[in-house]
């Protein structure tokens, strides 16, 4: 089953998964577009672009643990994943300075300082433009592997601190960014718990 499932994921292409992975952003488009947005267009469509960020971030997040566990492999398309968070979180801040601030720099400033959320919604984002720049092969040259890996290791803090912006904005205790916080905190707990395999021959795509 383990070696079905991993010879189907080998067929498909990374470009497929880039063309799924942008239709919520089609899906936000067309109701931007039909008018289909709340009473706070603004507000709903920076919600929806950090949302779908951070279901981009626990993806990627999830790859290696569900490789130990289920020996499943979806590491050929961890880098489109990440680079797909990206693209939704710097939509998220274009939004809000372009829409929300009206590119008032000096306004984006003082509310950064004054509202704690904006912190950590800004230290994820800078955390996460560190690792889309350097998710390349030149990149990994360059640094060499160790250093890179352990840069990227960004992506443990960055996961936590965007949903601490999303329940800290709510300004409330709200269910959803809390469960999907635990799941975060699952997913890197899984990484130490559960060792990196030693047989399997998809140890080779951890390398």
């Amino acid at each position: 089953m383990r070696a079905s499932i991993n010879g189907a994921l080998r067929g498909v292409p990374v470009w497929a998964v880039w063309l799924g992975g942008l239709v919520p952003l089609g899906l936000l488009v067309w109701d931007t577009m039909a008018g289909n947005l709340g009473i706070d267009p603004v507000r709903d469509i920076e919600f929806r672009l950090g949302r779908t960020a951070l279901y981009f971030l626990i993806a990627s997040l999830a790859v290696t643990p569900l490789l130990r566990i289920a020996g499943i492999s979806f590491m050929k398309f961890r880098r489109a994943l990440g680079l797909l968070c990206f693209t939704y979180a710097g939509l998220h801040v274009l939004a809000w300075a372009v829409m929300d601030m009206a590119l008032l720099w000096g306004a984006m400033a003082r509310d950064v300082v004054k509202r704690p959320y904006l912190v950590f919604g800004m230290a994820a984002f800078l955390m996460l433009l560190a690792l889309a720049l350097t998710s390349n092969n030149a990149s990994i040259r360059r640094m060499g592997s160790a250093s890179w890996r352990g840069l990227h290791k960004l992506a443990y803090v960055a996961a936590p601190l965007v949903t601490l912006h999303w329940i800290w904005a709510l300004k409330t205790f709200p269910l959803e960014p809390v469960l999907w916080l635990g799941v975060i905190l699952g997913l890197l707990a899984l990484r130490v718990v559960v060792p990196r395999p030693l047989r399997w021959g998809a140890v080779r795509a951890l390398r």
